[in-house]
């Protein structure tokens, strides 16, 4: 059982899975038009929730809303699974693949066989796209890799079942049907407006109010916990930004690549010009990161490095809320 499919490589899980399984039903869409018309910028602080003993900060929404968001605007029916038992959520890939039909899943990452070590941790929110099975094991399209891989069946089925935070209890998807036509004019508009919404959210909990609250926090932990606390917790933060799923940074440059592409598609100068602007303030997540590293790894020699921390992270979230009120009335 192998479908003919072909495997791209992403920047981000969601946006590779998304591309890659409408890409072998004959739809092609870019990485960066993917994530923006789903969305996928965004940011949320949960400090009462702990993933990995730190708390909870996430770059991206939900694990599916990618996809649910862009394949509603869009037209595109997608089909999605949740097995309570582990033998139907093996029963119904295997269906699916015997009519070669590449099928996404939501899996846990601390024991995907075929990442380093170092990229190994409990992250239960990682896509991968399942297309066919050879020799007893699975043929994986896994889109932060440039080659396809495999996973014997209890391999898959242990990060299908992962426990902790966000368990993905043998959670699969895949599109079945797609529209022969679409006109992208309002879609765009309407991603774009939710994005806006979300980062300029009246709540503390999401968007650049969120950011600001990390920027407090920040201060807190070191002087609450102390130095090797707040550095685990800084470590943490970093590794969400910038390992697992590209966040800060990275999720700044597909926005700027999707306001590039959504500005020549509505011919709109300003999203264009737009497009630069938040490419800049990527590479100043970039930066906030970097410093962080230093300070985790003990190689900062900067005075006050938590308050310089801090103040750059609330700087940031200024530059943000500038910059998502102007895109809003672009738009």
């Amino acid at each position: 059982m192998q479908a003919d499919f072909q495997h791209k490589q992403a920047a981000h899980c969601e946006n590779g899975a998304i591309v890659n399984l409408l890409g072998n039903k004959g739809f092609k869409i870019s990485e960066p038009m993917a994530f923006g018309l789903g969305s996928g910028l965004f940011f949320v602080y949960l400090p009462f929730l702990k993933i990995n003993h730190a708390p909870g900060i996430s770059y991206r929404p939900m694990p599916g809303k990618i996809f649910n968001r862009m394949a509603k605007r869009l037209g595109i029916k997608v089909q999605r699974f949740k097995f309570s038992d582990p033998k139907k959520a093996q029963q119904k890939l295997d269906e699916n693949l015997s009519k070669n039909i590449p099928t996404g899943l939501v899996v846990g990452v601390y024991n995907l066989t075929y990442f380093p070590d170092e990229y190994r941790f409990h992250f239960n929110a990682h896509n991968i796209v399942v297309f066919g099975k050879e020799a007893g094991k699975y043929l994986i399209s896994d889109s932060v890799l440039d080659h396809t891989v495999s996973l014997t069946a209890n391999e898959l089925d242990k990060v299908r079942y992962a426990k902790g935070a966000l368990a993905p209890k043998g959670h699969l998807y895949y599109p079945t049907s797609i529209p022969e036509t679409m006109d992208l004019t309002n879609p765009i508009k309407k991603a774009i407006k939710q994005t806006c919404n979300d980062m300029l959210a009246p709540v503390p909990l999401v968007g650049v109010k969120a950011i600001r609250w990390v920027a407090k926090d920040i201060l807190k932990w070191h002087k609450k916990f102390g130095v090797v606390k707040a550095n685990y917790n800084l470590a943490n933060m970093i590794r969400m930004q910038e390992e697992i799923g590209t966040g800060g940074g990275g999720f700044r440059f597909i926005y700027a690549a999707f306001l590039q592409e959504a500005g020549e598609y509505l011919q709109n100068q300003e999203l264009m010009n737009l497009s630069q602007e938040m490419a800049l303030i990527g590479d100043k997540w970039r930066d906030f990161a970097l410093e962080a590293s230093r300070v985790v790894k003990k190689r900062s020699n900067t005075e006050n490095v938590y308050q310089v921390l801090s103040n750059d992270l609330m700087k940031l979230a200024d530059l943000e809320e500038a910059f998502f009120k102007k895109l809003k009335k672009t738009i």
